[in-house]
């Protein structure tokens, strides 16, 4: 089957080889024509199959009739709504748009939080008939008037799981109770659960449903391998690996966005390039790591699962989970940002004894157990296993304990000495007790360390040989 056997418009056409694309994806070939026909979809397939192209190429075929070149804002109402769940998905659905939609006088635009309304306030009132959004701005300009939706036709919720989770069930009830009952609804997404199912009834008018994998199902052709280290020794593994393997271009995979601050940092240390992109970070900070990482001028991305949803980095080799994610489905979702497009990839998990029970449930879901590499053996104080602390080879190795190094550089309690005095005498057997000392030992140790200036009273000790003389009687 090729793209022009669904009956795509020429423009398209032309947009699609121009990527590259000659045959469409199972997702594409069996979701484009229930679209073209109208009809609700929920569409479910394993990450990086193309999804994105499953929606954005009919939903501009659809709209191509109402395409105008004219600058009047009014020839260009919204008329297809796509929500997704983070910003660089919104960023990364709306250049879809762009690209295959580039000899299709169709304008889009998106909005989402993290940087100044204003600017896209301007873009709003411009018009743009195809609008993605996250749904935090939206009920943001919303309220501010700057949103009609009174011609809408077509409303997409990318990343579907995600979107009608718990966290975001209010506002897009919000946002739907906002739009036309007369609209066309898409669900696309790599994971459905059944509770899931049952929200998506609320919104989806007898849907079709287009499952390409078993649900659940990881890619193919990303190589799977589980580490298993020590939790303090994970940060030494993984820069072991990256470097010992000489691997460029790694994505890794944090639980927490203060963990992901401090591996990078860590990781800097080590003399590997890398940044971190959270939450947390602006959104100029996360789009300029992106585009660094893209470019390759850093090694390493360090990501929380914000990351993990829908981005598409051409060719990444590599995606490595320092931290299992509580949730067995965000590690389909993580290991899906390589091995898309039909390359192969390969995804690492470093797992310490604490992540026993997650790795079992992330088996359970994909019904398999997955290969172990072989275990690192990391030395104390060492950055990578299997080489010397360069304490060892100088010859001031000695174990980690309160009592610091042994011998004559080691302080005696309660003194100071500043640099360059010379090293202590090694201290005798119990020197407080003196117990196991002998008499005449202890006699002038005692003599020697009188420093007054009479002479002392403390008899000196004689030979054992020589006999007592007998006291006088004047004595």
């Amino acid at each position: 089957m090729s793209f022009e056997s669904l009956g795509l418009l020429p423009e398209l056409l032309r947009a699609v080889r121009e990527q590259g694309y000659e045959t469409p994806t199972p997702i594409q070939s069996q979701a484009i024509p229930l679209v073209l026909e109208g009809r609700d979809l929920m569409g479910r397939a394993q990450t990086g199959t193309g999804k994105t192209a499953g929606f954005t190429l009919p939903l501009l075929q659809r709209l191509a009739p109402q395409a105008s070149s004219s600058a009047s804002p009014a020839r260009h109402p919204i008329r297809a709504l796509i929500l997704t769940p983070t910003r660089e998905l919104a960023m990364q659905v709306e250049e879809s748009v762009r690209t295959y939609g580039k000899y299709i006088p169709l304008r889009s635009t998106t909005i989402f939080g993290g940087v100044n309304i204003n600017p896209q306030t301007k873009a709003l009132r411009a018009g743009a008939e195809i609008l993605v959004a996250t749904p935090g701005r939206l009920l943001d300009h919303h309220q501010q008037g700057n949103l009609n939706f009174s011609q809408l036709e077509v409303l997409v919720l990318d990343e579907a799981d995600r979107m009608l989770d718990m966290g975001f069930i209010r506002d897009i009830q919000k946002i739907i109770a906002l739009l036309p009952k007369s609209r066309q609804t898409l669900l696309f997404s790599a994971t459905f659960t059944d509770e899931i199912k049952q929200l998506a009834a609320q919104f989806l008018k007898s849907p079709a449903t287009v499952q390409i994998t078993p649900q659940n199902t990881a890619a193919e052709l990303v190589r799977q391998v589980v580490h298993p280290v020590d939790r303090e020794r994970k940060r030494a593994l993984l820069s072991h690996l990256i470097t010992s393997r000489k691997l460029e271009q790694v994505l890794v995979f944090t639980r927490t966005k203060h963990g992901a601050n401090r591996l990078s940092e860590q990781l800097d240390k080590d003399g590997i390039s890398s940044m971190a992109i959270h939450g947390n970070k602006s959104q100029p900070q996360r789009i300029k790591a992106l585009d660094d990482f893209k470019k390759g001028a850093v090694r390493v991305l360090v990501a929380t699962d914000i990351a993990a949803r829908g981005l598409d980095i051409d060719m990444l080799p590599h995606v490595v989970n320092y931290e299992l994610p509580q949730v067995p489905e965000d590690y389909i979702h993580r290991i899906g940002r390589t091995g898309r497009a039909g390359a192969e990839g390969e995804a690492l998990s470093l797992v310490c004894v604490d992540e026993h029970g997650l790795l079992k449930d992330i088996e359970k879901l994909l019904r398999k157990e997955l290969p172990q590499g072989r275990r690192h053996r990391l030395r104390p104080g060492s950055q990578h296993p299997r080489r010397a602390h360069p304490d060892r080879a100088a010859g001031r190795w000695w174990p980690r304990s309160r009592s610091g190094p042994p011998g004559p550089q080691r302080r005696r309690a309660g003194t100071s000495r500043g640099a360059g005095s010379p090293p202590l005498p090694p201290r005798g057997p119990r020197e407080i007790g003196l117990t196991s000392i002998p008499l005449d030992a202890r006699l002038e140790r005692l003599q020697d360390s009188c420093l007054c200036k009479n002479p002392c009273p403390i008899p000196s000790p004689k030979p054992a040989s020589a006999p007592s003389p007998p006291p006088s009687a004047a004595a």
